[in-house]
């Protein structure tokens, strides 16, 4: 087995060390040793270390509360779930103390880079229905972006490609001749200097895609900190937040039938204390 855990577990595990510790144990709790016979469909538990999270600035804002949901605008580098290097510092964590709700739990994603709204079932008897409304495309998602004016571009556009992204990349790709499975609307709502604010409404809602489709465009959106270049950004540097906003949210709820509509207290340019 620990053989088995070393193959297996990154390298910033130290395997050896909590083998030693009995930090491994299985479903009945038993410690597993480095020297136990590996066995197919055993589960394996731990906890790894986690690091020291430096508090993300800016406020996390509770747009609507009821039974069923929660709306919130969350900040730019705010994880939404626990995940990686970002555990107490994310969304969910935050509000399931804060608001006193243990099965708060999101119903869609949203970027830790991207700002704005995101909805979130109260009980996870709830999820049922809310999610089946994002996967039918029921739910009105529109976006506000910051981003670099080109005279010649004609707008409004229609931007339909393939993407995708594989697991461990860091970015995604178009893939040409393969059927869509990506569908933005781009127009231009305003121009503020140099830059022009955007609004995307998506059809599909692919890893990326907005910020991949404006790429396309040749207007990537401001401090993108992978397009159109992979910057290399410590990953508690948060003085530079992307310029990409989840503005609007409509949808008629699944449960009673009404028609439900939110709006981001936030605007672009988006600051880091916003």
């Amino acid at each position: 087995m620990g053989a088995w855990l070393r193959h297996r577990l990154p390298d910033r595990v130290d395997v050896p060390g909590m083998l030693a510790q009995g930090r491994f144990v299985d479903d009945d709790g038993r410690p597993v040793r480095d020297a136990d016979p590996y066995a197919q469909q055993r589960t394996v538990w731990f906890h790894r270390d986690l690091r020291e999270e430096p508090e993300v600035p800016g406020q996390v804002h509770v747009v609507h509360r009821d039974e069923r949901l929660v709306v919130v605008d969350k900040p730019p580098f705010l994880s939404t779930i626990p995940r990686g290097g970002h555990v107490r510092q994310s969304v969910v964590v935050r509000l399931r103390a804060e608001l006193g709700l243990p099965e708060l739990s999101p119903l869609h994603r949203l970027d830790r880079v991207t700002s704005g709204l995101l909805l979130l079932a109260t009980e996870s008897r709830w999820r049922g229905p809310y999610q089946t409304a994002f996967e039918r495309r029921a739910v009105d998602k529109t976006y506000r972006a910051l981003a670099p004016v080109r005279p010649d571009l004609e707008l409004p556009a229609v931007v339909r490609n393939h993407l995708r992204k594989e697991r461990g990349t860091w970015c995604a790709e178009v893939v040409p001749g393969a059927p869509v499975n990506a569908e933005t609307r781009v127009e231009l709502e305003s121009v503020v200097g140099e830059h022009g604010i955007y609004r995307l409404t998506p059809r599909t809602g692919r890893t990326h895609q907005l910020r991949v489709h404006l790429h396309g465009l040749g207007i990537p959106i401001v401090d993108d900190p992978l397009y159109p270049v992979v910057r290399d950004v410590p990953v508690d540097d948060f003085s530079r937040p992307l310029q990409l906003l989840a503005a609007e949210l409509a949808f008629t709820d699944p449960v009673d039938g009404q028609a439900r509509r939110f709006q981001s207290v936030r605007s672009l340019p988006l600051t880091t204390l916003g």
